[in-house]
């Protein structure tokens, strides 16, 4: 079964930034790993192949932070 991987820059400042969209990640239902970097202010996602990169974009900024710029499998997509 093939996999996507998403990556997210996103403005966090704190801890508790970093740690709000570890736990949206957590929960989302078919997030394979993650990898939530506060010192880099990215976010890199190996998802299954069922779960869109709207889904998970749209999770991400209900956390309330601000997705700067996302790449989808290597291409720029819209945030």
């Amino acid at each position: 079964m093939a996999e996507h991987i998403y990556k997210f820059e996103i403005a966090m400042s704190c801890g508790g930034c970093s740690g709000a969209v570890e736990r949206v990640l957590n929960k989302l239902e078919g997030v394979k790993s993650h990898k939530v970097s506060l010192d880099t202010q990215t976010a890199e996602v190996v998802a299954a192949e069922s779960l869109d990169f709207n889904t998970v974009l749209e999770k991400i900024k209900k956390t309330g932070k601000t997705v700067k710029s996302a790449e989808a499998d290597g291409q720029v997509m819209a945030v």
